[in-house]
């Protein structure tokens, strides 16, 4: 029992030792830098970049500081984070929909982008901030222009990337499905969408990142509530500490979002040999 036991244990503490030196190569350079911060923001004072600590303190007052009754979050969360992540992942979802939808469709046809290719590179070279005031007259200020602001501007790397991966299929699975007879109509779901999927998700990943910049952007030209609107609003009323707090949760709502479809992507695409492993 004894000398099975032994390469059990050292089969856990070399998984312990991997699995540490991991986040140390992750988040060492990252606790560096906020360390650095800290010590030249307490030696040299300034009211425009405050030390870290004084930042997560006003974090903890303005999103955990509220009664029992609403789970200790405060006001802040209900009135601006919540109603951002509404904004931000339902535009991605309908961009990523259409997307998907539109890119399959084109990336099969023979001629599509082929009409329809110069319309979208002119279109794709528009920054999408240029079209917040058409989408304020269009929409008025208020969810419906951020969302169009969203939804334009994450749309074009899931479009494209799908097109590019439906065109990419593998010949040899194209023959196989002929030769097993594959009815043409489950070719889109059974060959063609799982080849392509490692692009799509390639795309997918880039806009949600756009589609937060874009949430934000939209948030600081006009909005009654949200992240951006937040963080304008602490600027312009020299709170400094806030302004930050809501920066540093901008920065951690992107790494968040990453990290969540990078995890859907490695147990969606587990069956490719270059994405079984974390």
């Amino acid at each position: 029992m004894s000398v099975l036991g032994k390469p059990a244990t050292a089969g856990v503490r070399g998984r312990v030792r991997s699995g540490l030196g991991g986040f140390a190569r992750k988040w060492l350079l990252f606790v560096l830098l906020v360390l650095v911060w800290e010590l030249v923001t307490q030696l040299n004072e300034s009211v425009f970049f405050p030390p870290p600590t004084k930042i997560a303190a006003a974090a903890a007052k303005l999103w955990f500081s509220g009664p029992g009754t609403q789970l200790f979050l405060g006001d802040a969360v209900f009135e601006h984070i919540l109603p951002s992540l509404a904004r931000v992942l339902g535009g991605w979802l309908l961009s990523a929909v259409a997307g998907v939808a539109l890119g399959t469709a084109l990336g099969r046809s023979r001629t599509g982008m082929d009409y329809v290719g110069p319309l979208f590179a002119f279109f794709r070279a528009i920054p999408p901030p240029a079209l917040v005031p058409v989408f304020m007259v269009l929409f008025h200020i208020g969810p419906g222009m951020q969302i169009a602001t969203i939804i334009f501007g994450a749309l074009w790397p899931v479009l494209l990337n799908t097109v590019d991966g439906v065109r990419s299929v593998d010949k040899v699975k194209v023959e196989t499905a002929r030769a097993f007879r594959t009815p043409r109509r489950y070719w889109i779901g059974l060959v063609v969408l799982p080849a392509a999927l490692p692009k799509i998700f390639a795309g997918l990943r880039l806009s949600l990142s756009i589609a937060l910049i874009l949430m934000a952007i939209s948030e600081l030209v006009g909005a009654p509530g949200g992240i951006g609107y937040a963080l304008l609003a602490a600027q312009r009323s020299f709170d400094y500490d806030q302004m930050w707090a809501w920066i540093v949760l901008l920065g951690i709502l992107g790494y968040g979002f990453n990290s969540a479809l990078l995890a859907v992507e490695r147990r969606v695409l587990g069956w490719q040999p270059t994405r079984g492993t974390p």
